[in-house]
């Protein structure tokens, strides 16, 4: 395998196919060119499903997919993707390329025909949205519900769970034997069994963000899951991550695409488990001097909320440490103009952060303190 050359054998004009689960049958598609430089593949999903071909004649008439659903409005379904092309597929033969103009579109994954089933639904005249067949989308407590009724869920093969504080992996495996997609995410929440995803040998995909407490004994290992093609992990311990990385980097030109990053320490997980605006470092519109001084004047409202909160609790007085906390964010964004509708949500809700952490340390209901804070940003944001 050559720096210039893809992880597996690909060139422009090479057709694909796979079987795809949300079309019950086989879809293909065609690579329409290589850029060697950015590890790209231009990829466009063909218009065809059937049983598996043996070779590109076995397509018939092949065209490309346009999508016509929703408000795509005739679009191609073409796109870039990295150029590792996933285990599951085969080339089948080679055409000139049916299209010739590079895509605008960039996805982090292959299709694997779900938009042709999204279009074919659309064209038998449902107009309500598609989902993939044996698939599952829940919150962590949802998911709880769901363990609660003691009930293995074979026929779930596409698992999402979101806010995610605190999984069992085992008990995730006992009722979801089957799953072949695999996607968990949190905030700071903890994973714990994280070993037991071996026992899943149908595992073809797996996505984890902002998860810890996994180790490197936790690591997926491809012998337990050897039709692993997609290994995506970020926010994640750095043992875990380091394991990862040895034992799937080997694969890579087998056919996985690997993705590890944002390999955090047990400091940065200690250190942000107090700072609900830690999602701010990084972001590319948040000047690095505003995030820091941002969390500063967090601490400061904190650490004064606290003060006041155990010494009394004045409402005229938190309602000034509120006018402070606006003032202060008033100030920084004059500067760059970087609080937008998001970061205004997630000023709010670290307010509400520090006030749960105080009522927790004070054992006591602060609720009207908690109102006179709000009283007092609102009151003198200008954000």
């Amino acid at each position: 395998m050559g720096r210039h050359q893809p992880p597996r054998p690909l060139a422009a004009g090479d057709v694909v196919a796979l079987y795809s689960e949300a079309l019950g049958a086989w879809s293909a598609s065609q690579v329409t060119g290589i850029d060697a430089a950015a590890k790209c593949a231009a990829v466009l999903e063909l218009d065809w499903s059937g049983p598996e071909p043996a070779a590109v004649a076995d397509l018939g008439d092949v065209r490309p997919l346009r999508l016509t659903h929703h408000s795509w409005g005739g679009t191609l379904s073409y796109w870039n993707h990295g150029w590792v092309l996933p285990r599951s597929f085969t080339v089948i033969g080679s055409l000139l390329p049916l299209v010739t103009e590079p895509s605008g579109a960039y996805a982090s994954v292959w299709g694997r025909g779900e938009q042709l089933a999204r279009q074919r639904h659309w064209d038998s005249g449902d107009r309500g949205d598609w989902n993939a067949p044996h698939s599952l989308t829940c919150t962590a407590e949802e998911l709880a519900a769901e363990h609660a009724r003691d009930a293995v869920r074979s026929d779930v093969k596409h698992l999402t769970v979101r806010r995610i504080t605190r999984l069992d992996c085992a008990r995730l495996v006992a009722v979801f034997p089957n799953l072949t997609r695999l996607s968990l995410s949190g905030n700071l929440g903890t994973l714990t069994s994280a070993a037991a995803l071996n026992r899943l040998p149908r595992l073809q995909g797996l996505t984890i963000r902002e998860l810890f407490e996994m180790d490197a004994a936790d690591c997926l290992l491809p012998r337990h899951v050897p039709e692993m093609e997609e290994v995506s992990l970020y926010g994640i311990p750095a043992g875990y991550a380091a394991a990862m990385r040895k034992a799937w980097r080997p694969q890579v030109r087998h056919g996985v695409q690997l993705d590890v990053h944002g390999a955090r320490k047990p400091e940065w997980v200690a250190a942000s488990a107090a700072n609900p605006l830690r999602d701010w470092g990084g972001r590319e519109h948040i000047p690095r001097a505003g995030y820091r001084k941002a969390v500063a004047q967090y601490e400061a409202t904190r650490d004064a909320f606290l003060a006041e909160v155990t010494g009394g609790e004045h409402c005229g007085s938190i309602a000034e440490i509120g006018r402070a906390f606006a003032a202060a964010f008033n100030a920084l964004d004059s500067r760059s103009s970087f609080i937008e509708t998001v970061e205004r949500e997630e000023l709010f809700d670290a307010l509400d952060f520090l006030a749960e952490e105080a009522q927790t340390a004070a054992g006591r209901d602060l609720s009207a303190a908690r109102a006179a804070l709000i009283e007092g940003v609102e009151s003198s944001r200008d954000w």
